[in-house]
């Protein structure tokens, strides 16, 4: 007989059948294993069961043959559902489900634990049980006869176990305490979406009409029901549910209930199935529940949620604790009125903060978050931004305020960086390194004394963890503490598989969104209907713009709090008044109040400039006579590379530097870096350029950098993006009224350009409007006209003009002279059809509404998108752009050997990443592979629809099994572009060059 192998031998004695299994570990039985006691202790569920429901199995190994029977499963399960409604469940997921029971929290708990418990009896049917031959054999010789898993075919599919779980709950629900098949759906979905799909009804009725997959027909049929009949029975007793079920025949579960059940299911199943922490049989059956349950919990090490402390302390005592604020600093009004605000709510809800950049609402949001937390029971934060690297920058942010957190500071908490390139983030990677593998430990093991002092070294301070189970695509949002895109919000809105652990994940949290003026039509149709849940989950949430347009602001309104209709008196919704505080409870009506800005303020001059680069050098020529930095911001990257190349014929290629989109992730990195290091504040800042100096850069120039010039140039661009692009001017103060600025840079600029402003109405050049659309940029030309023609004597003066421009721009009413009316109202009419079409498509797989308590949560995310996650195929889902392609750059030298990028600087620890061997007939090394998966790039718009197969096709020419397949985790599944030694290369009928200085160029070869 093989090592691996069972041998079935039947023997009749005295009339009776006896099944006799010899193991493949000597000396243990598996038929000992099913009838034994499960460990030196009775189980307390075995102790309920015949035989014939013992020999039910639910996990099985191939490779190992090790197996568990389903009430072992079940066991495990709901002991892990206890421990994590007991020790890991925010207070405030853990108060929503208590509202919708009869006692209460201790029905809530109840309710939880026996789902998990129950969620796998559909594995108790002929359709699952017939897949493994020689444990279905054991359950035949207990009586429960069944086809084999090849005679029953295809028609297995109709039930998967999770839908006849569902089944078979809500018929006993019906026999054995007079449910109404109208009550049952709510509380046995949980079991029937387990698998991350709730049924839909037309699986449901196929599955009623097919008993036979439920319940072998004959002789044994009555066994069968009688079988699940005491697995439901046992479990009803055992969880301590069947003096409760009469009572709950009357409940309503509100939908956000149902979902927040469903995915403990689920979780609590995930951990409960890893074999690492839970053995399977017959390795696994030598331990009583105790210490199974024990020895897995204590491997699975999860930190516990956060619990906001109370603090009665002023705003500026609050503030001067949390954040590093400069001796003598006093808090912005804003920040006073934010923190009060919060204070004066009666429920935590919704809060808008609009304030201009440089007024700390990061750090307004971060203590609004710490204030809501405490009323609402939220056990983290998640602070969603636009982009990855404003997520990256915010990483380290979010990392110092935890470690001043009460409730964080000599605890542990899990935090995690939630894009899809956070490995290579230093931050989270040291993170990362600091936990190991996810394992079952011997609780009476004397290393388990040595682990638990490691653990306390560890813990001297906050010890943030990136806990490894916490890691997993699905799971990763799970963790108290995330920094990431707002990709990760909006995949809440998606109907897409497993999307109960998304809405757990945030349904725990204070959830804090930057930027929301930067999001458009199509991801607003997403993130409306998120707030929507949000609201129902009671969710706090912190919004934070420079500015919202008016209608903007009540949708956000409308949708958290559920009310159309909500308006506050003076309909604090439309106010223009700037700063602007407006907040709203779930169901509630608005709140708003109007914080005086700081005393900081700017008065910048807008003229117009003549699309044309030798008109623009000779003007910076004389603008820089004296020395000065200055900032030019253009809209693409054509128009980005155009002007660097002639600006630095004029002015000298060590006096321009380019930023943009179109660089390796580490060089990217650098320029952030380097423009922080050049341009940063001036307390931060020693060598700023002493001479002139240009930075051309495109939008990326926009956002959460704090660097600060001395001029302005920029493209038309909607006017809310242009006010965040004069927020890079003058931004801070350099001497006695500007003293320390070259004299005739003193006042602050704006010269705006890219568009011809010679003809009757401006022409915006045809970058600009594929990007930003004709409508936007109109009405942008419209508002600013009066200060374009206004000069010294009309600037635009920040922050009090900021909301009126804004209003204007997005409002309703006419802009503009009456010459310019009919070309805007054309430009209009492109826009709203073009609005339409995004909500349209947007809406295709947008989840539906919050439905009425007691409605079942059947058919959930029918016509969804099947998984999602983090990459460019999800971020397509939620964002209104093509498909695009990432490649990881490296080089190919003459000799055709492979090496990563030879300008890379050191790491932080010193070590060499330029030219490092990439050996191509063997996996590289970890620190090379990371490297090079460090420089990836995602190529430009030419490269989608057609173009982007043909480069699929001949990038996969250059495939390196040792790199691309399971042996290198960084470069597996990569697609490799390889430049030359001068650093060229084509690819689909294009020539690519890039340089550490301008990054990629791309253009069309003149023979395709």
């Amino acid at each position: 007989m093989s090592r691996s192998s069972y041998a079935f031998e039947v023997q009749s004695s005295c009339g009776c059948f006896c099944l006799i299994v010899l193991a493949r570990r000597a000396g243990f039985s598996l038929y000992q294993s099913l009838m034994s006691d499960g460990g030196s202790a009775r189980a307390d569920l075995l102790r309920r069961l015949g035989e014939p429901a013992r020999s039910v199995w639910a996990k099985h190994d191939r490779d190992t043959d090790g197996w568990l029977p389903l009430w072992r499963h079940m066991e495990d399960s709901a002991a892990v559902a206890g421990l994590l409604w007991d020790r890991w469940l925010p207070v405030g997921v853990r108060r929503l489900v208590a509202e919708a029971l009869p006692r209460g929290e201790s029905d809530a708990r109840v309710l939880a634990v026996w789902l998990a418990g129950v969620h796998d009896v559909g594995k108790a049917t002929p359709a699952f049980a017939c897949q493994v031959d020689q444990l279905a054999d054991a359950m035949r010789v207990q009586g429960l006869e069944m086809r084999s898993a090849k005679a029953m075919g295809p028609d297995r599919r109709i039930a998967p176990h999770g839908l006849a779980g569902q089944v078979l709950l809500g018929e006993w629900l019906e026999e054995r305490y007079g449910w109404t098949s109208a009550r049952t759906g709510q509380f046995t979905v949980a079991v029937g979406g387990h698998h991350g799909v709730p049924p839909e009804h037309g699986q449901i009725k196929a599955l009623y009409e097919r008993e036979e997959l439920l319940r072998t027909p004959g002789a044994s049929s009555r066994l069968w029901r009688q079988v699940q009949a005491e697995l439901l029975d046992a479990c009803a007793e055992r969880f301590g549910v069947a003096e409760r079920l009469g009572g709950w025949r009357t409940v309503r579960l509100p939908q956000p209930v149902q979902v927040l059940l469903t995915a403990l299911v689920i979780v609590s199943d995930w951990i409960a199935s890893n074999p690492d922490l839970f053995p399977y049989f017959p390795d696994g059956a030598s331990r009583n529940d105790q210490e199974r349950l024990a020895a897995a919990w204590e491997g699975l090490d999860l930190p516990d949620p956060w619990r906001a402390e109370e603090t009665d302390r002023s705003a500026q005592e609050l503030f001067a604790s949390r954040f590093e604020l400069p001796a003598g600093a006093e808090i912005r009004p804003v920040q006073e009125a934010a923190v009060e605000l919060a204070r004066e709510m009666k429920t935590p809800g919704l809060m808008i903060v609009e304030a201009p950049m440089g007024e700390g609402k990061t750090e307004a949001a971060l203590a609004v978050a710490e204030i809501f937390a405490v009323r609402s029971g939220a056990g983290g934060v998640f602070f969603a931004l636009p982009t990855m690297a404003t997520g990256n920058a915010m990483f380290p942010r979010l990392l110092d305020w935890l470690k001043r957190l009460p409730g964080v500071a000599g605890s542990r908490h899990s935090v995690h960086l939630a894009h899809s390139k956070a490995a290579l983030n230093e931050d989270f990677a040291g993170l990362m390194a600091r936990t190991g593998r996810v394992v079952a430990v011997n609780v009476d093991d004397t290393t388990s004394t040595s682990r638990q002092k490691l653990d306390e070294q560890h813990r001297a301070g906050a010890e943030l963890v990136a806990h490894a189970w916490l890691r997993g695509r699905k799971k990763a949002m799970l963790a108290s503490f995330v920094a990431g895109t707002i990709d990760q919000l909006l995949f809440a809105g998606l109907k897409s598989r497993h999307l109960a652990l998304r809405h757990l994940a945030v349904a725990g949290k204070v959830v804090v969104i930057d930027e929301a003026h930067a999001y458009d039509t199509y991801m607003s149709v997403y993130l409306d209907r998120v707030l929507s849940w949000l609201g129902a989950y009671r969710v706090p949430v912190v919004v934070l713009s420079a500015t919202l347009p008016a209608l903007r602001r009540r949708e956000l309104v409308a949708a958290y709090s559920g009310r159309d209709d909500a308006v506050a008196p003076g309909d604090a919704t439309a106010s223009n008044a700037y700063p602007l505080l407006t907040a709203v409870a779930p169901g509630g009506v608005p709140l708003a109040r109007r914080p005086r800005a700081s005393a900081r303020s700017t008065q910048v001059e807008v003229e117009r400039l003549a699309d044309d680069l030798d008109a623009l050098a000779d003007r910076l020529e004389s603008e820089l006579a004296d020395g000065g930095c200055v900032l030019v911001i253009r809209n693409t990257v054509k128009r980005v590379l155009e002007t660097a190349r002639a600006l630095r014929d004029r002015f000298g290629a060590e006096n321009v530097t380019v930023a943009h989109s179109r660089f390796v992730d580490l060089d990217r990195a650098d320029k952030d870096s380097t423009l922080l290091h050049l341009f940063g504040p001036p307390e931060r800042v020693s060598d700023r350029p002493a001479g002139r100096h240009i930075v051309v850069a495109s939008q990326v120039a926009e956002q959460s950098l704090d660097v600060d010039f001395d001029l302005l140039v920029s493209d038309l661009c909607p006017v809310d993006l242009l006010l965040q692009r004069m927020g890079r001017l003058h931004r801070h103060q350099r001497g006695q009224d500007q003293g320390e600025r070259p004299g005739r840079l003193r006042s602050a600029r704006c010269l705006v350009t890219g568009a011809d402003w010679t003809v009757d109405v401006p022409t915006p050049v045809r970058g600009s409007v594929a990007v930003y659309g004709r409508h936007a940029l109109l009405r942008s030309a419209a508002v600013l006209l009066p200060h374009l023609e206004g000069g010294a004597s009309r600037p635009v003066r920040l922050p009090s003009d900021i909301s009126p421009l804004v209003q204007s721009a997005y409002g309703e009413g006419p802009v503009g002279p009456e010459h310019w009316q009919d070309a805007m109202k054309e430009a209009r009419e492109q826009f709203e059809r073009h609005r339409e079409d995004q909500a349209e498509r947007a809406a295709v797989f947008r989840l539906g509404d919050v439905g009425k308590p007691g409605r079942p949560l059947f058919g959930w995310v029918a016509a969804g998108v099947g998984d999602t996650d983090d990459t460019p195929a999800g971020h397509a889902q939620v964002r209104d752009s093509r498909d695009s392609l990432e490649v990881v750059v490296i080089q190919r030298r003459g000799d055709g050997s492979l090496v990563t990028l030879p300008w890379l600087k050191p790491d932080s620890k010193g070590r060499q990443r330029a030219a490092l061997e990439l050996p191509q007939d063997a996996t590289p090394t970890r620190f090379a592979a990371r490297t090079a998966a460090s420089c990836g790039l995602r190529l430009p718009v030419q490269f989608s629809g057609e173009a982007m197969d043909r480069a699929i096709e001949e990038l996969e020419q250059l495939y390196l099994p040792n790199w691309q397949g399971k042996e290198s985790l960084w470069l597996s599944d990569q697609l490799i572009l390889a430049l030359d030694e001068d650093c060229q290369t084509r690819l689909a009928g294009f020539s690519l060059r890039y340089s550490p200085e301008d990054g990629l160029e791309v253009t069309r070869d003149a023979d395709d």
